[in-house]
């Protein structure tokens, strides 16, 4: 595995045991997610809504490509969000969907995150 590879793994077992303190390990300061800079604050705050959300949630790599700088990465989900997820009331159901994500590095760090969920993978089950 390449050295990018490691980093991202470690980074997705950070999310997994919601290792907060250490979050920043992973993710730069001025970190983008899908075009708008929410530096690792708002990153953070963003990932602890999620769990708070979808208390269940873990993060399961399907298929990971490094090409440094670059990470391409599917990512499936396995969960019951406790009422609206992405504008849909799943209200306790249990959803399957995947995540495909690219991640920008600097310096070891995620700089830039573009992220695109299968939106209709979750319709398809309500």
């Amino acid at each position: 595995m390449s050295e990018l590879s490691d980093i991202y793994t470690g980074y997705i077992a950070c999310l997994n045991s919601q290792d907060w303190p250490n979050l920043g390990h992973y993710v730069g300061e001025d970190a983008c997610h899908n075009g708008r800079r929410i530096g690792l604050a708002g990153y953070r705050s963003m990932l602890e809504g999620n769990y708070r959300d979808i208390p269940d949630l873990k993060f399961n790599i399907e298929i990971l490509v490094a090409d440094p700088p670059f990470v391409a990465s599917r990512l499936l989900f396995d969960c019951t969000p406790l009422a609206m997820f992405m504008d849909l009331p799943i209200n306790g159901r249990r959803i399957t969907f995947t995540e495909n994500v690219f991640y920008e590095f600097r310096d070891g760090k995620i700089a830039n995150v573009w992220s695109v969920i299968d939106k209709s993978a979750i319709e398809a089950q309500l």
